[in-house]
């Protein structure tokens, strides 16, 4: 169906490609659609470089749609002395809140203490945390009587409970602020897509002179000639350097997170948890998630890594036996809504025995002597200095002068009027098209499936305004449902797939080949799939 006649379209697959062939030379490709290269891209783009994403699958399908949700400084990292990346989390915390009020929420979080030794060191870290985020704080962390803890944390064990600490930290949806970022840097003149991916490398003089890469949809391949080339991969780092210098030694290590998904009503209320010493020394989060709680997340090194990673058994009882610990009502495995893993892209260790929560979460900025530029490591949190750091190492290597960083005060695509709540609160700006969608065509204002708030027009506007090319991509990363309820998602594929087919043109066997698709990729975020993997 047509767009409403207010609406212009400037974020499409089909005006990304026609721009392809418009230009025979790119200042900047970044390759890579996660947190890491699309900040590279909104940075370059808004600094007026001619700026070309290209992303192998979808917007965020890998690490940056799998996070803990939360947009934070760090408390573990304070406490294991890292004192410089806490400081400048919490400044980037700060700038998400004010550039993306649509997305970015203030998140309070207790830590329930059962001994008083325990309380007080607790509090003396925090403070410090306190005063490291000065100037950008989201609240000062105060200390609890027991009562208060309960008071704040209905649900919570009791037994033994001293006392606790109250903070603040945020809290953020990953995948849409991926595709938010995207969207930015679109506006600020970027071509940006997904689906289109990076097979080869072209060179000149031994130096990276551009890319080859071939349009999924279509079998279509690109040569895209640039001043510069920028490695944002994540996990799959290693996969580009090789094509730029064939058997060279890795450059990170993965390491797998888990998050259990069950229902609010094992902790009501909308303080977090926040579990402080796990049974191996981690932290663990029980965090109130678009009507759910998120429990998470583990810290396992694995020995290969894949796009859509499974949760090991292991895995899932660790997070089963110490959220028990810390909750009245116990969830137990039948409890679980859905169940999602994610690979983080850690510096690979100079020694092979050392475990992944000692290896640094600081950002490796690595330029190769083809020229090729590497950004790994790192966190959601301060994705915005990190691509603040590879705009000053193009400049420097391809000669260019762009303008002024504007990214600390620059608006994400969807900071304006923000809806004060309601279920397309998460759209900011955009909400309002969305309802112009439904006046014009009420039958998209039902609901599309029933006990959920979800709109048919949502999947109507993924597609035509979000760059949504599969069932997944709405459920998975558009809309969410696939994290939150992997059951209803399953319900609701067959839904999706018809809205999509007319959208886009397809016939009954698409929808057929899309929904058997999900249902194999679904079926990854239900307990009962989960599969055992051996680790390193």
């Amino acid at each position: 169906m047509p767009l409403p006649a207010n609406e212009k379209p400037f974020f499409n697959r089909s005006h990304s490609l026609s721009q392809l062939a418009q230009t025979p030379l790119w200042d900047l490709v970044v390759i890579g659609g996660g947190a890491t290269g699309l900040g590279v891209a909104v940075d370059a783009a808004s600094r007026g470089l001619r700026t070309l994403l290209l992303e192998g699958s979808d917007f965020a399908k890998g690490t940056s749609s799998r996070s803990t949700k939360l947009v934070h400084g760090g408390v573990r990292y304070l406490a294991q002395g890292n004192i410089k990346l806490v400081f400048e989390a919490l400044r980037e915390r700060g700038y998400l809140l004010r550039n993306a009020p649509h997305l970015v929420r203030r998140q309070s979080f207790v830590i329930p203490c059962y001994n008083y030794f325990e309380q007080m060191k607790y509090w003396t870290g925090l403070k410090l945390y306190d005063w490291l985020s000065v100037g950008l704080s989201f609240g000062a962390s105060k200390l609890l009587t027991a009562a208060e803890v309960t008071e704040r944390l209905p649900g919570v064990r009791t037994q033994g409970l001293t006392g606790g600490i109250l903070y603040y930290d945020g809290r953020f949806d990953d995948a849409r602020l991926a595709l938010n970022l995207a969207q930015t840097a679109a506006r600020e003149g970027a071509t940006v897509l997904n689906y289109m991916q990076v097979q080869g490398l072209l060179k000149s003089d031994r130096k990276i002179s551009g890319v080859i890469a071939t349009d999924l949809e279509t079998g279509t391949s690109y040569e895209l000639y640039a001043k510069a080339v920028v490695n944002a991969t994540g996990v799959f780092v290693d996969e580009v350097l090789q094509l730029d210098e064939p058997g060279r030694a890795p450059l990170v290590r993965p390491s797998q997170g888990i998050h259990l998904v069950f229902d609010r009503s094992f902790l009501p209320g909308e303080t977090a948890l926040m579990i402080p010493q796990t049974s191996d020394g981690r932290v663990l989060f029980a965090l109130p998630w678009h009507g759910q709680l998120l429990v998470g997340t583990t810290d396992t090194p694995l020995n290969r890594h894949a796009l859509e990673p499974v949760a090991q058994e292991a895995e899932i009882g660790f997070v089963l036996d110490n959220v028990q610990r810390y909750l009245a009502r116990k969830p137990q495995r039948s409890d679980i809504k859905s169940i999602f893993a994610g690979l983080r892209p850690l510096a690979a260790p100079h020694h092979a025995e050392a475990a992944t929560k000692e290896i640094s979460r600081d950002h490796k900025l690595l330029v190769a002597p083809s020229g090729l530029i590497t950004i790994t490591g790192g966190k959601w949190t301060t994705y915005r200095k990190m691509a603040e750091d590879v705009l000053a190492q193009v400049e420097v290597l391809a000669g260019l002068t762009p303008g002024t960083c504007r990214t600390r005060e620059l608006p994400i695509h969807g900071a304006g009027a923000v809806p004060p709540t309601g279920a397309l609160q998460l759209y900011g700006s955009d909400a309002a098209h969305i309802e112009a969608l439904v006046q014009q065509y009420p039958e998209l204002g039902k609901p599309l499936l029933t006990g959920h708030a979800y709109l048919k027009a949502e999947v109507v506007w993924a597609i035509q305004n979000e760059m949504a090319r599969t069932v997944e991509d709405v459920l998975a990363r558009r809309l969410r449902l696939l994290f939150l309820d992997a059951r209803a998602a399953l319900a609701a594929a067959p839904g999706v797939a018809q809205l999509m087919a007319a959208e886009l043109g397809k016939d009954k066997e698409w929808v057929l080949l899309q929904v058997q698709q999900f249902e194999q990729v679904a079926g990854r975020y239900l307990p009962q799939e989960s599969a055992t993997e051996v680790v390193t």
